[in-house]
């Protein structure tokens, strides 16, 4: 992409005088309305950068961006167009024609681990596969090919032909068993039989498609007996998502994010009549048992079986051929009827694949090429900082919504100083988002033809110390990270524990200062979610530790695995963010996944919810290792309970405690108050319900009760209003 054509707009004459369509036309700004005047200068701006694009492209035959870009300028005039119709002129670009519930779900431990696959982004890293492979192995002989389709990892397991469990991929090592949601999908084969030896694969409309093959490997009736295991993805085509989702809308639901989303949380329902209304299909990519010679062998094999694979596996004997391959399916996966972010590439020979191993959690016979990530525009609102675990300061840029590959994008990672500079990326931009690897959002680049006037460049030290005026920041000699002065990551880690397990946040006994440093000191700890990995005889054997205690340390954290979802929030120590705030998001939001995509303006519609609590919040979700945390704890079982809000006793009501209570700590009687919908402030205000009193109250909060005219209640009422209220 030329860059700097973009960059060049502003002041100059039109790209190509003699094109009529590259000029614009003036629209006279209305002074009487400011967004009409706001619009019209925007308009302008976007139909003369949408216009360049045009000519550039279609023209002269380079691009100055992506098209997905240009596009969602073209969205982005539209909208403004339908808002203001009489701004729309005859040359701008819009005007051109052209079963039975569940209780839970088991566990069940894969016998061979469903592992995943590195990534590689370009035919460089393609080519070092290649080369370090033949390192260990010798020269390959063979190429296996697939698209990589964009669903729910699932084995299948079949006994003497009939199915008999299905098995999410889970963590690789331990999945679920959803045998009665899969059941539920069509393609999938409640028995396995054999429809022809010698069935061809799906017809290709490539050039390079292979012609249709045979397998040698057994006759399919020959493995019918004993275990057959089948592995793929689950997914939603294109059209099904498109229909369910306009269904949605006809009754007036939120739509679907995406297709791999949904299909993933229809299989994990407990309820199967769920996933049954839903058109899942099951589309297969390895035989894993029995372990045939070759991949396209066991392709070969699972459709004679009956199951249904994309129709895109093809054999290479070169890797310029699979690199002719990838180009192809750059385009043409537009018309699969799934989604895709890739294309597998496998060593066909099982056996050589089989030598080479793994490291790590991905195996060296096979990579995952990632196609280049979709693209969008957005306008930046703010630029918020988040800490980290580690005490880095990482500037996050947060955005009008636009959705990047399927999904909804809120705010992407700015990742340092240094970052933001290059960019030169400032508060009110328009920015081209995209995904990398199709998962994280990153801005790519600043449309500065589109910027407003007198915008100020970011200042990241007068930004940090205007977030955090408390904090010292220093960046170390050599790195490009800002942390906090005297602070290391054991310190932060070792506190940020403290306060998940204290009192006001899930008060996980046992988990105390010195035992939190001695878990941590040893290395049993080195992350929150190793908690949930303690196992007794581990612990015992600290110093601190005897049988007993790390028996009961353990099954208290364990016990800690469902907390009131406002406990939880607390729990995870967003700045600003204390008891009284999270019993707010929990009762605006009904899970933690709701609240990390939840928007500034959504935020801001709270009570006593205002910009510093909002950036803090957006802050907190839109750094990647705690999104990563998160999702590391619910894969360990950690499920917070919601709060049914919608008719609790003390709901809209306001109370504050001041002095001693004989029956119950102030912190134990504001959770209880809170559990029934009350809001439980710090200071009395016109507002306020009641104020509590206790033992030697405070004069101060007594005093301003009674000027207010908000009653005073005693220990006593407080006990009968809780009981009453429960009951």
């Amino acid at each position: 992409m030329t860059k700097t054509k973009a960059a060049s707009l502003t002041n100059t004459e039109p790209a190509n005088p003699t094109n009529t369509e590259a000029s614009v036309t003036n629209v006279e700004p209305n002074t009487d309305n400011p967004a009409k005047s706001d619009a019209t200068a925007r308009i302008a701006k976007l139909r003369e950068l949408i216009n360049d694009y045009r000519y550039h492209y279609h023209v002269l035959d380079e691009s100055i961006m992506s098209e997905a870009a240009a596009d969602s300028l073209k969205h982005e005039l539209s909208e403004l167009e339908k808002q203001f119709p009489e701004l729309i002129t005859p040359d701008s670009p819009t005007q051109r024609v052209a079963g039975k519930a569940l209780d839970k779900f088991e566990k069940v431990t894969h016998k061979d681990r469903m592992i995943s696959l590195a990534d590689v982004f370009s035919a460089d890293e393609i080519r070092d596969w290649v080369t370090s492979n033949e390192k260990l192995v010798g020269p390959i002989q063979e190429y296996f090919t697939d698209i990589k389709m964009d669903g729910l990892a699932c084995a299948l397991h079949y006994q003497d032909g009939l199915l008999e469990k299905a098995v999410t991929r889970g963590d690789g090592l331990v999945g679920e068993d959803v045998t009665m949601n899969v059941r539920t999908i069509e393609n999938v084969p409640l028995r396995l039989v054999p429809k022809t030896s010698k069935t061809p694969k799906t017809p290709k409309t490539s050039k390079t498609s292979n012609p249709p093959e045979t397998s040698e490997a057994p006759e399919a009736s020959d493995i019918l007996k004993g275990h057959v295991e089948v592995r793929g993805e689950i997914v939603i085509f294109k059209k099904d998502f498109d229909a369910l989702n306009a269904k949605q809308e006809k009754a007036g639901e939120k739509p679907f994010a995406n297709p791999r989303n949904l299909a993933a949380g229809s299989i994990r329902q407990l309820d199967p009549k769920i996933a049954a209304s839903r058109k899942l299909r099951f589309m297969a990519y390895d035989l894993v048992q029995p372990n045939l010679p070759k991949h396209s062998e066991a392709y070969a094999k699972l459709r004679e079986l009956g199951f249904r694979t994309s129709g895109e596996d093809h054999i290479y004997k070169t890797i310029e051929e699979v690199e002719k391959e990838i180009a192809r399916l750059a385009d043409y996966r537009q018309t699969l009827p799934f989604n895709t972010d890739g294309m597998v590439i496998k060593i066909n020979d099982r056996a050589v694949y089989q030598k080479l191993g793994i490291v790590g959690k991905t195996p060296r016979g096979a990579v995952a090429f990632k196609f280049p990530a979709e693209e969008s525009t957005t306008k930046v609102r703010d630029i918020v900082i988040s800490i980290g675990r580690t005490g880095a300061a990482t500037p996050v840029a947060i955005l009008d919504p636009v959705v990047v590959a399927g999904s909804t994008v809120r705010h992407a990672s700015l990742h340092n100083a240094d970052e933001i500079a290059r960019l030169d990326v400032r508060i009110g931009d328009t920015v081209i988002i995209y995904k990398a690897g199709d998962i994280i959002p990153q801005v790519k680049e600043v449309l500065l033809p589109l910027r407003p006037e007198n915008t100020e460049p970011f200042d990241y030290e007068a930004a940090l110390h205007l977030q955090y005026p408390e904090l010292e920041f220093e960046r170390p000699e050599g790195e490009v990270v800002y942390r906090v002065k005297g602070e290391n990551s054991d310190l932060i880690l070792k506190r940020a524990i403290e306060y998940y397990a204290s009192k006001p946040a899930l008060s996980i006994d046992g988990l105390g200062e010195k035992n939190v440093a001695a878990l941590i000191d040893s290395g049993l700890v080195k992350a929150l979610p190793d908690l949930y990995r303690l196992t007794a005889p581990k612990v015992a054997r600290l110093e601190r530790f005897a049988e007993l205690s790390a028996q009961n340390l353990v099954r208290s954290i364990q016990d800690s695995k469902t907390p009131p979802f406002h406990k939880f929030i607390t729990a995870l120590g967003i700045r600003h963010v204390g008891a009284q705030t999270a019993a707010t998001l929990a009762r605006a939001f009904s899970n933690i996944d709701e609240l990390a995509t939840a928007a500034a303006e959504d935020l801001q519609k709270l009570p006593d919810i205002g910009k510093i609590v909002t950036e803090s919040i957006l802050a907190y979700f839109a750094d990647e290792d705690n999104l990563k945390m998160l999702a590391e704890l619910k894969d360990l079982g950690i499920k917070p309970v919601a709060e049914n809000t919608r008719e609790l006793p003390l709901s809209g009501k306001s109370y504050i405690i001041t002095g001693t209570l004989e029956s119950m700590g102030r912190e134990a009687a504001e959770d209880q108050l809170r559990t029934l919908g009350a809001t439980v402030t710090s200071s009395v205000t016109k507002t306020t319900t009641a104020l509590i009193a206790g033992s030697k109250p405070g004069k101060g909060k007594t005093d301003k009760a009674a000027k207010l005219g908000i009653p005073t209640i005693d220990e006593a009422a407080l006990l009968e209003l809780l009981t009453a209220s429960v009951e």
